[in-house]
């Protein structure tokens, strides 16, 4: 049966952050050094006995995983757990690396692979999750939810059981409750947002700088997505359509057809380790995730009070209340391949932990946390049929982070946000910390759903989000900001917003194609904007500057400039340098004026600060490539050399020319590159990763193409054969039916063999 029909989730109101359901906070952190055995699980095989290992082959005979001529696992269950079972199985094939890693992020131990470098990440993990909690919450799942999370942990430790030649860095054995740490599949958590130096300032009692990337100052490539979805009225075919355009860092998410005999049938992303498609389509409804600009995470200024018998208080309205204290050990490998361990003393208020301290106050987080929630939504989402079961489904009100695009195959669409919306004050300023002994500041339950911004079947025929504010999501049929609460968004708009309404606005006889086209339009709109104003400078030169003759060629190739990029074009690898080199000396001058990067670039760039930048960008292309007409192809490029989480690039191997751009500059198809330690090319490590379109009509169709390719082993031939696709937004047909899967079948089998 499926569960949908008989879980509801309850719309009982959180009045505050139960959310942290008594996670404890922090405090000071007392170093407790203890010398252990060498850590990890390099010299014993994964412990199992021989009723498990039997109890999984009975089970592995209840799957069928078939893969594609692209590699792309097709897996078939007879349950839902059966499916999952194969599901997480195939994924640990392709690239269990990735799997571990991220749970070793999720439960906080990343530090026992890592070192102790990683402790400040593993503390910050933990305050929010405690794994005798999460225990706890598996216990009281619902059965249909354990069952699935008992086959999510019984497929990975049957995979390591059949391959002893895997060598897990620290997870010899995955437990079926671990899946509650990690129960939503977007890229940069909530609790990304606590900086590690001011946590590591705190506990330690000594000063720690913000680095720059903290402070925002950095450039680099805006995590983040596009989503767009089509009503039939703007399709020459009169079907719906759901672009799918997730940017997250490369071979983030593993492309996988799962299917079961209790409903299941889903095709799409799913986050390696994670046994739900993130963002995909079934035979009836899609979604596309994208980042959203929410303010939904809060902080609380907490005025501490220390008694004469040294327990702490803080102040909330006219009492003094007692500050939480929890002991936080961890674990981590010391350069020898031993283990320490390091305890922590930690706080928390009612608010959340205490994670910095500013102004001589503490200051405790509050973000969502609800699990089981998040994993029931998750999951439940992957099996509905239309747009009401689909909202039916967000009332767990477990999505905090995400905007959806979804469209279905009765051709209803919609652009709806985060259902995780505390209801606070309008009157206080969200984005900064709030009086904590404010009691007026608390958050007072959620946001019913109908609340919420969103737009359903819009008049104008479609809708859209590039991470960028609400308020333009669906043209002039858009919610208006004026009509919410301002924490609804701290994003505002991004040079990708205007390009996705100029190209959604340019026909309504959208078909599969020409969304693919204009997913992986041209122009740049940053450039547009900030082009003219150089321009401009230099026309504005007196004559005998020697500027001008120093510039005169670089000018000319800009002013030509149809602001269009492509692997040929030299005007592009010009603006990208001069774009760079205007951004770096500017970012804290607009951080400090509350203006956005491009706003700041467009309308305070001194022409002085332009020139100077061009002349930069003049030196640097002469410098590393012989002179500043350098096609934009033979700077920016994709090379994929090993498996590794964090690949080292190299200008002496094989790479492939990319056209496009950094999403900064407005280009919906993003490729986040740069240079390296000794190399002069850019090299992407973020940007476009899975991308798909998907035409809901009686039977549905699909193209997608992955980065790189479906498998992370080196020695694969699915390793990197989907490369000149991706570059050329060659979109590859999806297998979707079995008529259509038939004749294209690489191997099938069940796991274990």
């Amino acid at each position: 049966m499926d569960p949908l029909l008989n879980h509801h989730p309850s719309n009982g109101g959180l009045s505050r952050r139960r959310v942290l359901g008594g996670a404890a906070g922090l405090a000071a952190g007392a170093a407790a050094v203890a010398t252990l055995p060498p850590s990890g699980p390099a010299s014993a095989a994964p412990a199992h006995t021989p009723a498990e290992l039997a109890r999984w082959r009975r089970q592995a005979a209840h799957v069928t995983i078939t893969r594609d001529d692209w590699g792309v696992p097709h897996v078939v269950g007879r349950t839902d757990a059966d499916a999952v079972f194969g599901m997480i199985y195939a994924q640990a094939e392709d690239d269990f690396n990735r799997i571990e890693n991220n749970y070793l992020v999720s439960l906080g131990r990343l530090a026992e692979a890592d070192g102790e470098a990683a402790i400040w990440q593993d503390l910050r993990q933990r305050l929010f999750i405690d794994p005798e909690v999460l225990k706890r919450d598996y216990a009281k799942s619902p059965a249909w939810l354990r069952k699935l999370m008992q086959a999510w942990a019984d497929g990975l430790n049957f995979y390591l059981a059949t391959h002893p030649e895997v060598r897990p860095r620290v997870l010899d054995r995955f437990e079926p409750w671990m899946p509650l740490s990690f129960s939503e599949g977007s890229i940069g958590g909530d609790i990304e947002r606590v900086p590690l130096t001011q946590l590591e300032a705190f506990y330690t009692g000594r000063a720690v700088e913000l680095t720059d990337e903290e402070r925002g100052l950095l450039f680099r490539e805006p995590k983040g997505s596009n989503g767009m979805a089509i009503a039939p009225s703007h399709t020459r075919d009169g079907h719906a359509l759901l672009l799918i355009n997730p940017h997250t860092s490369f071979f983030f998410r593993s492309e996988q057809h799962v299917t079961s005999g209790e409903g299941l049938d889903v095709y799409g992303a799913a986050t390696w380790g994670q046994f739900f498609i993130y963002q995909g389509f079934n035979a009836h409804t899609g979604w596309m995730h994208t980042s959203s600009g929410v303010d939904n995470v809060d902080e609380f200024a907490e005025t501490v009070v220390t008694g004469a018998d040294g327990r702490r208080f803080y102040r909330y309205g006219d009492r003094l209340r007692p500050v939480t204290t929890k002991t936080i050990t961890l674990s981590y490998r010391t350069a020898d391949g031993g283990r320490a361990r390091r305890a922590f003393t930690t706080f928390a208020t009612h608010h959340g932990p205490v994670v910095r301290e500013a102004d001589g106050k503490w200051i405790a987080f509050a973000l969502m946390n609800k699990p089981v929630e998040a994993l029931q939504q998750s999951f439940l989402r992957t099996k509905t049929r239309d747009y009401a079961d689909f909202l039916r489904v967000a009332g767990f009100k477990a999505n905090s982070s995400n905007n959806t695009l979804f469209a279905d195959s009765k051709g209803e669409i919609a652009f709806l946000m985060p259902q995780f919306m505390p209801v606070r004050e309008n009157r206080f300023d969200y984005r900064k910390p709030v009086d904590g002994s404010d009691p007026a500041t608390d958050w007072r339950g959620l946001h019913s759903l109908d609340s919420l911004p969103q737009v359903v079947n819009p008049r104008n025929g479609w809708t859209f989000n590039t991470n960028n504010w609400p308020w333009t999501a669906a043209g002039a049929d858009s919610p208006r900001a004026a009509d919410y609460p301002r924490y609804f968004d701290q994003a505002g708009e991004n040079p990708r917003g205007p390009q996705a309404i100029r190209v959604l606005s340019a026909r309504d006889d959208f078909t599969p194609q020409t969304l693919i086209a204009a997913a992986f339009d041209r122009y740049l709109t940053a450039f547009a904007r900030l082009v003219p104003g150089l321009v401009a400078a230099w026309d504005a030169l007196p004559a005998g500057d020697p500027r001008r003759a120093a510039l005169a060629g670089p000018i000319d190739l800009l002013r030509g400039w149809d602001y269009r990029w492509g692997a040929g074009s030299t005007a592009t690898s010009l603006a990208v340098f001069w774009g760079e080199a205007l951004w770096a000396p500017l970012a804290q001058a607009a951080k400090d004026a509350g203006m956005s990067m491009w706003d700041y670039l467009a309308e305070r760039a001194t022409d002085a600060q332009r020139l100077t930048a061009l002349g930069e960008a003049v030196q640097r292309l002469t410098q590393d490539f012989g002179g500043w007409r350098v096609p934009w192809g033979e700077i920016n490029r994709f090379q994929r050399n090993d498996g590794a989480i964090v690949q080292q690039f190299d200008d002496a191997k094989p790479s492939l020319p990319v056209p496009f751009t950094s999403a900064q500059w407005g280009s919906l198809a993003s490729f986040g590159a740069k240079r390296y330690p000794g190399t002069k090319r850019y090299y992407g490590t973020s940007g476009n990763s899975f991308v798909a379109v998907v035409e809901f009509g009686p039977r549905v169709r699909a193209w997608a193409v992955t980065a790189g390719g479906a498998s992370g082993h080196p020695d694969s031939p699915h390793f990197d054969d989907q490369v000149e696709r991706y570059a050329s937004g060659d979109l590859r047909p999806v297998y979707f039916y079995p008529e259509q899967l038939s004749g294209h079948v690489e191997r099938r089998y069940r796991p274990g063999e």
